[in-house]
């Protein structure tokens, strides 16, 4: 199919501003979310650059995200860079699974995959999510044996052996050696992403827009929900 050349143009504008904002908002940049939405070969060429990129491009109401696959370490985090970012100095594998499971505690605890909208709550105290995460990995080692922590590829034990390795400090500490510190850098992490807001004074989160979105039309599917669930241990296994 031949393109005309503003059509590629226009195609690598908005692409662009994609790579730079990772969003486009039509009420911020109508023209460009116009040409996106309303013209198809526009459209076609942005998805096309989005495949060369190991991205996928999707609109959720009226914005345009930029979503890395999985394996983009260019665009996206790699294994190891979020290991530093969020776990102290010297982390294990251990620490880094453990702050995976913190990050699915908190979608669980915000979004119940049911009705119109997927979301349940409007925010969480810092301590109850706390308490969520300690109970369910104490939970998950006690209800999984080690041959089925093997088979199910979830090893509750050994998270539960990084999260009781930290320290308990109730003085607001920010190292990542405490379970304070350590929850507060995966949260202020998840904000420069744009996904939670931290209000830190008030020991108070809550979801953003992007994060809702993003669950009400990409991951909250029934499928991909309990799946989530019984990694958490709050359904069993099949």
């Amino acid at each position: 199919m031949a393109y005309e050349l503003e059509e590629i143009r226009t195609s690598q504008e908005i692409f662009y501003y994609l790579l730079e904002h990772h969003e486009l908002r039509e009420e911020e940049e109508m023209l460009l979310y116009k040409a996106y939405t309303e013209q198809e070969e526009i459209q076609n060429l942005v998805k096309s650059q989005g495949d060369i990129a190991e991205s996928r491009i999707e609109r959720y109401g009226n914005v345009i995200y930029l979503i890395p696959k999985e394996e983009n370490n260019f665009l996206g985090f790699s294994k190891a860079q979020l290991k530093q970012a969020l776990c102290k100095s010297g982390g294990t594998d251990k620490d880094y699974y453990l702050s995976q499971f913190v990050v699915l505690t908190l979608l669980v605890e915000f979004f119940d995959g049911q009705g119109s909208s997927s979301k349940a709550r409007e925010y969480i105290r810092v301590g109850e999510l706390q308490n969520c995460i300690s109970n369910r990995l104490k939970e998950g080692a006690l209800s999984a044996g080690e041959e089925e922590e093997e088979q199910s590829g979830i090893a509750f034990s050994n998270m539960l052996e990084a999260y009781e390795a930290l320290r308990s400090d109730d003085r607001g500490s920010r190292a990542k050696t405490t379970k304070e510190g350590f929850l507060r850098h995966i949260l202020i992490f998840l904000q420069k992403q744009g996904l939670v807001e931290y209000v830190e004074q008030d020991e108070m989160i809550k979801t953003t827009k992007k994060l809702d979105n993003f669950m009400d039309w990409n991951l909250l599917n029934q499928n991909n929900y309990q799946r989530v669930l019984r990694v958490l241990g709050v359904l069993g296994n099949e």
